[in-house]
């Protein structure tokens, strides 16, 4: 078994439909104006960005916490990025680089947490 890092992604019930699609194994393409893809190292990063942002700022007027494993040996190609304060920890993943990362998620991809606007 590989080591793992457990990563988070906050996402919107469109991102949440297609990583359905996928049996829970795997993250959707970027769109062409999303040149990279950014998971993030904690869950309190991820619930503050699902819940303060795609709950209330997206159409839809929801946001989920998606929580899975990464392998480590291929994570370690790329630093964590501090976007803000120390606890806004991410990794910036090439939207060409998907397609790996997504062949290194260590198990399913989980919801572990929901946020709906008013």
């Amino acid at each position: 078994m590989p080591e793992v890092i457990t990563l988070y992604r906050p996402v919107g019930r469109k991102e949440l439909a297609l990583i359905e699609e996928s049996g829970f194994s795997a993250f959707p393409p970027r769109l062409p104006e999303q040149p990279i893809f950014y998971p993030v190292t904690n869950e309190e990063y991820a619930t503050q960005i699902a819940r303060d942002w795609n709950a209330k700022l997206n159409a839809d007027r929801a946001g989920f916490v998606t929580k899975f494993n990464v392998d480590k040996t291929f994570l370690d190609k790329f630093e964590r990025q501090v976007v803000g304060g120390s606890e806004h920890e991410e990794y910036w993943i090439p939207a060409d680089d998907l397609y790996r990362f997504n062949a290194n998620i260590v198990g399913p991809i989980e919801v572990i947490a929901e946020f709906h606007g008013e």
